[in-house]
């Protein structure tokens, strides 16, 4: 069988994940906020055999910035270093799976920076997205976002600004990857969501 390792450090969650096939093997999940470059090769090495796989996925964002970058050098590194294959997939998507059996379609609202929402629309039957990624200010998101469920760490306060619908406060988890399908064959680049806050100088 192939054996997947995924590394999920998008977010304020921490975890990886290794799969038989498409059977959880094992997993490490944790909300550590910040500290992901600390702990996640400790919880790799406390995966079976290491977490040595034949294949890596890894969380491409978007998220926090430093999160994103962990877990794409992390991932990068092992491909490298085990001469395996590496691809990546959205946290939007990852979210967004973990309700495909309560709704038919769905938003996905996480938090971004500057007190934006990153925010997307996903249909479940398949999963797919029905709107790109967007970061908003809060109330811009809740008018973009008219799924009844939203999911996300930002769920709760977009359902409350908007008055209605049902809020699932959530993070990407790297065992919910194996979901995905299609959606888990990015390339292993960072998705930021927004542009960068550095500057050209001045000439």
């Amino acid at each position: 069988m192939t054996r997947t390792l995924v590394i999920d450090t998008a977010t304020a969650a921490c975890s990886v994940a290794l799969f038989d096939a498409d059977l959880l093997f094992a997993e490490v999940y944790q909300e550590v906020g910040r500290g992901h470059a600390e702990r996640l090769m400790p919880m790799i090495a406390s995966l079976p055999d290491g977490g040595r796989a034949d294949r890596l996925l890894v969380d491409c964002g978007p998220g926090s910035f430093t999160g994103v970058r962990v877990g794409l050098a992390a991932a990068r590194a092992l491909a490298l270093g085990w001469n395996v294959p590496v691809n990546g997939y959205s946290s939007m998507a990852a979210i967004a799976s973990t309700g495909a059996t309560i709704a038919q379609q769905l938003a996905v609202a996480i938090i971004g920076g500057h007190g934006e929402f990153f925010v997307q629309a996903y249909a479940c039957d398949p999963l797919r997205p029905m709107s790109e990624l967007a970061s908003l200010a809060p109330e811009a998101a809740a008018r973009a976002m008219a799924a009844d469920h939203v999911f996300g760490s930002a769920a709760e306060r977009l359902v409350e600004l908007r008055g209605y619908g049902t809020a699932h406060t959530c993070l990407p988890r790297a065992a919910d990857a194996m979901r995905l399908a299609g959606l888990a064959a990015l390339p292993p680049s960072p998705i930021y969501g927004r542009g960068a806050d550095a500057k050209p100088a001045a000439a």
